[in-house]
């Protein structure tokens, strides 16, 4: 099992910026990609960013690209999304999640290919 733990989230003003953390506890015999993902009310859950297990490979959503960067601490077990230019419609809770992977290279957007899942933490943007 891999335990996963979001934090940093809150209320900010729009054009503000926010850094998320995901800590991942628990196995430390297997790797994987690390994504965010989020989800606001009445909306499915969407892609945001993913990194490879060793950082080197990362894909964003259209729509935080240029603004968004993730990045991941491994030393520390901690992944990260600094969010720049936040926007409105980036109101969402924040999920981090885990995808075990055999290939330190692969990534997927898709989230039923994760098996681990934080509790998510709320961003609120206002105006």
């Amino acid at each position: 099992q891999v335990q996963l733990v979001e934090s940093g989230g809150g209320l900010v003003q729009a054009g503000g910026s926010l850094r998320l953390s995901c800590a991942a506890s628990g196995r430390t015999d297997v790797t994987y990609a690390m994504g965010w993902f989020r989800q606001a009310p009445g909306k499915e859950r969407e892609f945001v960013a993913v990194s490879s297990w060793g950082g080197r490979k990362t894909t964003y959503a259209d729509s935080v690209k240029g603004r968004f960067t993730i990045s991941r601490d491994n030393a520390k077990n901690t992944l990260y999304l600094q969010m720049n230019s936040l926007k409105l419609e980036d109101t969402a809770v924040y999920y981090c999640a885990a995808n075990l992977v055999s290939n330190s290279m692969v990534v997927t957007t898709t989230p039923r290919d994760y098996d681990y899942w934080g509790q998510g933490t709320q961003v609120t943007v206002s105006s």
